[in-house]
């Protein structure tokens, strides 16, 4: 596939992604208002867009099909552990952005700001660890 196909493709699942994300915390902070809310949104997100950036990736992007449901497991805790660096960047701008702008969306932009640069990273760590061809005819 050529780069700007993949490009493309990558950057529509992000934002597919990151929409969803987004989505959850937005409904997640109109139904509870309670003590830690914007922490429970933020996890609730993570957790969605965590799910929909897996699907995507796996079979639109890097091609991957698990030979058992095991190894479709290991693979998805595998991918989930290079995110959590990302996730650190994402979760860091929204916080900074809602602590320190004092505007309703603050949060939200910050988010889609760190969710832009964690998943520009977060593609380069899952070709080089995560998906690697070599790697899946050993497993």
């Amino acid at each position: 596939m050529n780069n700007a196909k993949l490009i493309f493709k990558y950057a529509l699942f992000a934002c597919a992604a990151i929409a969803f994300n987004l989505l959850t915390q937005y409904i997640c902070l109109q139904f509870y208002k309670g003590i830690f809310n914007l922490y429970i949104a933020i996890l609730l997100g993570t957790a969605v867009g965590l799910l929909i950036k897996y699907f995507l990736d796996k079979k639109y992007i890097f091609y991957f099909q698990p030979k058992t449901q095991l190894h479709n497991i290991k693979k998805f805790i595998f991918y989930s552990g290079t995110g959590v660096f990302t996730t650190i960047i994402f979760w860091g701008f929204e916080l900074l952005f809602n602590w320190f702008l004092k505007f309703e969306i603050a949060k939200f932009l910050g988010a889609l700001i760190g969710l832009l640069i964690g998943y520009f990273i977060k593609y380069n760590l899952d070709k080089k660890f995560v998906f690697i061809k070599q790697a899946e005819s050993n497993e």
